[in-house]
Formats: structure tokens, sequence, C-alpha cells
């Protein structure tokens, strides 16, 4: 006796299939929601994620990392996060009190694990200054790479379905950084030693480091408040003495007091620099890539004219 095909229930086993196949397919599509602290961190977690992450971020571009404080709006951006990324090195003092006030329970990962940090500066901003360590350490390319493999391996760890694409993505950015410290390098190579370069903000000792160069903070001078006439005095004395003949402004800063200082000292304002926060889309230091050529370019050039 032939058994006659029971059409229902295949129809029910194609339709259960092709259901399983669609959602196969909108969870491979699906984005992971990162929130990043602040911009740079945020740029570096797209370069590695690419098209499979969505990146949020809680200090945005051209905003003063250093005074930051979170607001009951911050909270709700860790709503479906599945990771959040900070710098670390005491940046971002906040962090642990917001992701508790957030009440967030997944993953988190400090991007500078490993990094061989420098000492802190005794000043700084925020909530109580920089503390032990200095964290500006994206300052220095090779550190940036550190950074890379972290994301990598943290991204890698919540949504192993794209493993391969993270990894793809990570070693095309890796080679970027590599040729963008060799055009660094290239870019201080016809410049003779001592380089002296005075900067509104101390953000640059990395950069400093491993490009030879020397970056003075403005003597007496901060940020948080209104310098005296014995700051200002102090400051035209460093200048002269370190015959500095060029100064710098960053995006964070006011001009308002360099302005004056190359007035009575002659020094040259070089230009502004980026130190904690990218430029917004379509400027300068869009990238972190492009922040550095900007920074790079406007510290050489400003040095070569005035030498």
């Amino acid at each position: 006796m032939r058994l006659k095909p029971k059409f229902g229930i295949i129809a029910t086993l194609i339709g259960a299939l092709a259901l399983a196949a669609m959602l196969a397919s909108a969870q491979a599509a699906e984005k992971v929601k990162v929130l990043a602290s602040f911009s740079i961190i945020g740029d570096i977690v797209r370069q590695v994620g690419g098209d499979h992450v969505d990146v949020d971020l809680l200090v945005g571009p051209d905003v003063d990392m250093h005074s930051f404080q979170p607001s009951p709006a911050d909270s709700r951006k860790f709503s479906e996060t599945k990771l959040v990324v900070i710098n670390g090195l005491g940046l971002e003092a906040w962090a642990d009190r917001l992701v508790k006030a957030a009440g967030y329970r997944g993953a988190r990962l400090v991007a500078s694990k490993g990094v061989k940090a420098l000492a802190g500066h005794e000043h700084g901003h925020g909530e109580g200054g920089h503390g032990r360590y200095d964290p500006h350490a994206w300052q220095d390319v090779a550190n940036v790479k550190i950074y890379v493999a972290n994301i990598r391996d943290a991204l890698n760890g919540i949504d192993p379905a794209n493993k391969a694409a993270y990894q793809q993505n990570a070693e095309n950015y890796l080679k970027q950084l590599d040729a963008l410290d060799r055009d660094i390098r290239a870019a201080w190579a016809d410049i003779p030693k001592p380089r002296r370069v005075i900067t509104s903000h101390e953000a640059f000792d990395y950069y400093g480091d491993a490009y030879d160069v020397e970056f003075l903070a403005a003597q007496g001078i901060s940020e948080d408040a209104e310098p005296s006439a014995r700051d200002i005095a102090k400051l035209i004395q460093q200048i002269k003495k370190e015959r500095i003949t060029a100064i710098f402004v960053e995006n964070i800063s006011s001009g308002r007091l360099m302005d004056r200082i190359a007035k009575e000292t002659g020094a040259k304002i070089g230009g502004e620099l980026y130190s904690d926060a990218l430029s917004p889309p379509g400027g300068p230091a869009a990238t972190y890539v492009d922040m550095m050529r900007h920074n790079t370019r406007a510290i050489t050039d400003a040095l070569r004219t005035s030498g």
C-alpha cells in the first residue's frame, strides 16, 4: 500500500526552516550596540567593528573630556548596550558611578589595558586631576595598536559570529596605523633637536616620548582658573628662558590667554591642536588618524616657519 505524502506536515517543516533562516539572517545583520566614553575611543571602535557595530558616545566631538559630568540622560544611553568601552588610566573617574546608576551589567572594556603608562601630572582637570597615570596614551600610535587588539578581542567575545570580520578590520586598521607612525616620524626627520613646544594642556607627553619632542606645559597656568599677573610673568619668563618660538592652543582651551602671551613674547601661535576630542565630522580631526596627522602638521609647520 502506497502512503500519500502528508503535504501539511511538509509545508509546516518548510515554513519552519524558512523562519529559522530568516531569524539567523536577522541576527547576523543586527548591529552590536557599543557605548564609548568619548570620541577618540568611539572612532577606534568603529574602525574595528565596521558595519557590525552601532557606536554611541558619552562625550561627543569637540567637548572637554575633563569637565564632563554625567547626567540622568546619559544613563539612558546604556539601554540595549552590549559593550561599554572606556580609556581608563583615571580619565573617566565617573565611569563606575555611571555604570551603577544605569544598572548596566553587560561587558566592559578598558581599552588601555596593557599600555605602559606614563606618570600623571600633579594638577589636572575634573575630579582630582589625572592622578597616578597620564591617561592620554592614544597620543602614541603604538599604544593605539594595543587599544585595537583589546577592542577586537572584546567584540569577538560578545559577537563570535562576526569574529572573522573583526579580525580583518583590525588587521586593515593596524596597517593604517603603521603608515601613520611612519609618516609622523618622516615629518619630524628634518627638524633639529632639541624640539621644544609649549601647549596649553598637558596632553602630549606620550607623543613627545614616542617622537622625541619635549612638550612643556604653560607654567603656572590652569585651564580651570583665571591666571594672575604673576602667572603670566612666570610663563613669559619660561618662554624666553627655553627659547620657545611657537606655542599651541588646543580645541578645548580658550585662545585668549595664549594670544596675549604671544603678543608679549613674540612667540608664534602655532595653531589649534586636538588632544582629548576629535573635531565634528568634516573637520580637520574627524578621526583618530586625521587628528594625529593634523597635530603633526600643525606643530612641524610652525617650528619650520619660526625656526
